[in-house]
C-alpha cells in the first residue's frame, strides 16, 4: 500500500469579505505519496497558495481534513519547509547565517558544528561554495533562489512547499534551478508540492500534475508524469512531453472557461489517469 505523505480530504474553504462568504476551494481531495513530487497548476486566483497554507497548517480549512504523515494538521507544522517567488533573505545576515535561521526556531539534534556542515553541504549541492560569507545583495536572483531552497531544506523538511519560487527569474536561470531540483531531490529524499503557472516546469519536475479547476476549486484533472529520471531538458522536446503539455494546455482553457472537456486532447496513453484522487473530473 502507498504511503502517503500529503492528503486533503473533501476541503472545503472560504475566504470572510465584506460582501459574505467567497468560496475558494470545494470539496478538494489529494494524495500525494511519499518522496513524490506534485505540482499544482491551474487558473490564477483558483486557491492554488491557499492550498499551500493550509498544507502548512497556517490555515485550517472550513470542512474537511489536512493530513500530513497521518498526522491532522491544526497547527503549523516543524516538518514543513518552504521557499516562496521572493526569498526574502536578510541582509544583515550572511548568506550562511541565513540558511541556518530555521535551526534557531525548529529543535535539532544536531550541534552547531553539524548545522554548519550540512549548509555548507547544502550550498555546494546548489553550486554556492563559497559564497557562505557573502551578503544577499551580492548575489544575483538565482542565487538568492538557491539560497533560498537551502535554508527551506536545512532541518530535513518531510514536506518543501514551493509557491512559484522560479516565476521572476528569467529562463535560462529558471531551467538551471530545475536541474538543481533535480540533484537536490536525488540527494535530499523529500515529498514537494509545488505550485507554478509554467506547464513546462510542471512536467520537467513533477511525478504528478494536479490541475485546480476554476474557483471554487477541485481537482479537475491528474496528470502522471511518465518521464523516467534522471531527466533532462531535452525530454521536453521528446513527442511525450509534448502531448502530456497540449493536454495540461487544453485543461487550463476549460478551467478558464474558454473550452469545454469534449473538445479536450485525448490523453498520453500511459500518464493521464486519475490516480489517487477520489471524484477527479477528467
Amino acid at each position: 500500500m502507498t504511503e502517503n505523505t500529503i492528503e486533503l480530504r473533501e476541503v472545503t474553504h472560504a475566504y470572510r469579505t465584506e460582501a459574505g462568504p467567497l468560496p475558494v476551494l470545494d470539496d478538494l481531495s489529494i494524495k500525494v505519496p511519499k518522496n513524490s513530487f506534485c505540482a499544482v497548476v491551474g487558473p490564477s486566483g483558483c486557491g492554488k497558495s491557499t492550498l499551500t497554507r493550509l498544507v502548512s497548517g497556517l490555515m485550517i480549512p472550513n470542512e474537511g481534513q489536512v493530513w500530513l504523515s497521518n498526522h491532522m494538521v491544526t497547527s503549523p507544522r516543524p516538518t514543513v519547509g518552504m521557499a516562496f517567488q521572493n526569498p526574502v533573505l536578510l541582509e544583515w545576515r550572511t548568506i550562511l547565517q541565513n540558511i541556518l535561521l530555521p535551526l534557531e526556531i525548529v529543535k535539532t539534534k544536531l550541534s552547531k558544528d553539524q548545522q554548519i556542515e550540512r549548509a555548507r553541504s547544502l550550498l555546494k549541492l546548489v553550486g554556492l561554495d563559497g559564497f557562505e560569507d557573502k551578503r544577499p545583495s551580492e548575489l544575483s536572483g538565482g542565487m538568492r533562489q538557491r539560497a533560498s531552497l537551502c535554508r527551506a531544506l536545512i532541518h530535513k523538511p518531510e514536506v518543501l512547499i514551493l509557491d512559484e519560487p522560479f516565476g521572476a527569474l528569467d529562463a535560462f536561470t529558471r531551467e538551471d534551478l530545475w536541474c538543481t531540483m533535480h540533484d537536490l531531490r536525488a540527494e535530499e529524499p523529500f515529498t514537494c508540492l509545488l505550485i507554478t503557472h509554467d506547464l513546462r516546469e510542471s512536467v520537467f519536475l513533477a511525478d504528478q500534475v494536479i490541475v485546480l479547476s476554476g474557483r471554487p476549486a477541485h481537482a479537475q484533472h491528474i496528470l502522471n508524469v511518465d518521464i523516467p529520471a534522471p531527466r533532462t531538458l531535452e525530454d521536453l522536446y521528446t513527442p511525450k512531453a509534448v502531448e502530456m503539455l497540449a493536454v495540461l494546455r487544453e485543461q487550463i482553457q476549460i478551467a478558464q472557461g474558454r473550452s469545454d472537456a469534449a473538445s479536450a486532447p485525448a490523453a498520453p496513453a500511459k500518464p493521464a489517469h486519475r490516480g489517487p484522487i477520489p471524484g477527479a473530473l477528467g
